[in-house]
């Protein structure tokens, strides 16, 4: 028993210092952030990460020290079999298991690094949707019709519109848009 918990302390060690190099970098995310709360599906993944990263804290604090050193005399006081008792310590004692390590495959990581450089080209291309859409609400709030607009004023902010409607004039089509066929 004392064996497994000196090997699952070893083996945590390296876990807990992935976690904590894991959580130093999470630190900076800014979760209140609107770009989490836009979609109930989102919201719903970021929140569980969160509690996810929070266990993985409360973990890596719970292992930051070393365990404390086992009582084997207290133990031989209250067991009646002390011979059992001084077997586990001398096996507690003379064992020294090898640290547990996790070696990343260099195809996980290229396949991580793919991951990231994909979603660094849908952040570019985000962040130009952004820019568009704020020029365009800009365009629309400077050209912003009112009663005052003039028709002149709508045939230069909506030539689109303004090309169809006389397209319509010419051909006679007056009710195109109004009436159903």
């Amino acid at each position: 028993f004392f064996f497994f918990l000196q090997a699952k302390y070893i083996a945590t060690m390296s876990f807990t210092g992935a976690i904590r190099r894991s959580a130093q970098r999470l630190s900076s995310v800014e979760w209140s952030s609107p770009v989490f709360k836009g979609d109930q599906e989102l919201s719903a993944m970021v929140s569980g990460f969160r509690a996810w990263t929070a266990q993985a804290d409360t973990m890596a604090q719970k292992y930051a020290a070393p365990p404390a050193p086992i009582d084997f005399a207290s133990s031989k006081k209250t067991i009646r079999d002390a011979a059992l008792v001084d077997a586990i310590e001398k096996m507690y004692t003379s064992s020294s298991p090898p640290a547990q390590t996790y070696e990343w495959s260099t195809e996980d990581q290229s396949t991580k690094a793919q991951l990231i450089e994909d979603a660094k080209a849908g952040l570019a291309f985000t962040q130009e949707m952004i820019e568009d859409t704020q020029r365009e609400i800009l365009y629309l709030r400077e050209n912003k019709t009112t009663r005052d607009t003039s028709t002149s004023d709508m045939k230069e902010v909506y030539p689109d519109i303004a090309e169809e409607v006389e397209t319509e004039i010419e051909k006679r089509e007056w009710f195109t848009d109004t009436l159903s066929k």
